[in-house]
């Protein structure tokens, strides 16, 4: 997928028609789509911003879960994904082991090897 064309580019565009210019002409002014230049200018007039939007997908699910998670990794810090896992289960939250790794590792928690571990 393309980059977003910068913030400089969108706002040229946006005074380009509110000085007058039919979005159209403003996109061929700017070399851009005249498609991008309605979109750019309806969220300028909805939002008052004509920055882009967000790119990716949706919010992880287990975010919602975020402060139960790192509480019980804090209180026992020494538990599996598996049995994190099992601990979910037992509160209706269905999680993979690869969901919370990943959780895990956008939060900077890491599962360091110890003794205590093997």
């Amino acid at each position: 997928m393309a980059k977003p064309c910068s913030e400089d580019l969108r706002e040229r565009v946006i005074e380009a028609v509110a000085d007058g210019a039919s979005r159209r002409a403003a996109g061929e002014r700017f070399a851009v789509s005249a498609s991008s230049a309605v979109r750019w200018v309806q969220r300028w007039h909805q939002s008052g911003s004509a920055a882009a939007t967000r790119r990716w997908g949706r919010q992880p699910a287990l975010e919602e879960h975020a402060g139960l998670l790192l509480a019980l990794i804090g209180a026992e810090p020494d538990l599996t994904l598996d049995e994190m896992r099992e601990r979910l289960r037992a509160q209706d939250i269905g999680a993979s082991r690869s969901g919370l790794w990943r959780f895990f590792a956008r939060h900077g928690v890491s599962f360091k090897k110890n003794r205590a571990r093997r």
